[in-house]
């Protein structure tokens, strides 16, 4: 064996890449951008759920106007579509006869907030002092 060239495979230099020191970065960059983020109020616009509205005891004198908000943004009123004008107009109608009524805003999945927003806008204007949005919830 003498005449036989031999092959030599030159060892492994230096260790393998550790990923610990990036996961150990990784996870102090996570810790950071969740102590420093601010979080949206979802709260904020007060939202009724069904067994709220039905464990509440209802007022006698107070009458309720349910306003659908329509996909496309368009305040629908007793199955009559509104513009702003004319849903100031009827809310304050409503309002001088029973001050107590209740405005509850239904908004559809598909309506912009700003829509929304205009909507609780006009009715406040108008001088609803209970308003509410109802959002429905599918049963599992």
């Amino acid at each position: 064996m003498a005449g036989y060239p031999t092959l030599r495979r030159p060892r492994a230099q230096g260790q393998l890449i550790s990923l610990v020191p990036m996961i150990d970065v990784m996870l102090i960059l996570l810790v950071f951008f969740m102590v420093t983020s601010t979080y949206l109020d979802l709260d904020m616009i007060p939202a009724v759920r069904q067994r709220d509205a039905t464990s509440g005891a209802s007022d006698a004198t107070a009458g309720t106007v349910l306003i659908r908000l329509a996909s496309d943004g368009v305040p629908v009123v007793r199955g009559v579509a509104q513009t702003d004008g004319a849903l100031a107009a009827f809310l304050a109608a409503e309002l001088a006869e029973t001050p107590l009524t209740q405005v509850l805003i239904l908004p559809s999945g598909a309506a912009t907030t700003q829509s929304l927003i205009s909507v609780m806008d006009t009715a406040t204007r108008a001088g609803a002092t209970r308003l509410r949005v109802i959002r429905l919830e599918a049963r599992p």
